[in-house]
């Protein structure tokens, strides 16, 4: 049971091409964005889509793997565990901030 105390999987699209950085001491570290979608009909008829935007990231060896191989638009399905950082910005402010570390990643459909 302890493999799901903190486990996410998610199906959605990328929103932009993964930003991949070297960091200091050889570390790499890739950031995305996933898009998920849910259809909802409402009570008149009409239906509309509620999108929900996700930070991902992933290092080293999945961060190198992840840059090369996907890009915007495409489907993807992901596992990985929910992190919280927090920082302080330009003026001073605490910014808090929740990401998704990648463990695994696959594309889903077909080829483009």
């Amino acid at each position: 049971m302890n493999a799901l105390s903190n486990s996410v999987q998610l199906i959605g699209f990328l929103g932009k091409d993964p930003e991949f950085t070297q960091l200091e001491k050889g570390k790499k570290l890739v950031r995305l964005s996933l898009a998920t979608n849910e259809d909802r009909k409402h009570a008149d008829g009409t239906k509309s889509t509620d999108t929900q935007w996700h930070r991902l990231i992933a290092w080293d060896k999945k961060a190198e793997f992840i840059s090369n191989y996907f890009k915007k638009g495409q489907k993807i399905a992901i596992q990985g565990k929910l992190t919280y950082r927090s920082y302080d910005d330009k003026e001073g402010q605490t910014k808090y901030m929740t990401e998704i570390v990648v463990s695994e990643v696959m594309r889903v459909g077909k080829e483009d």
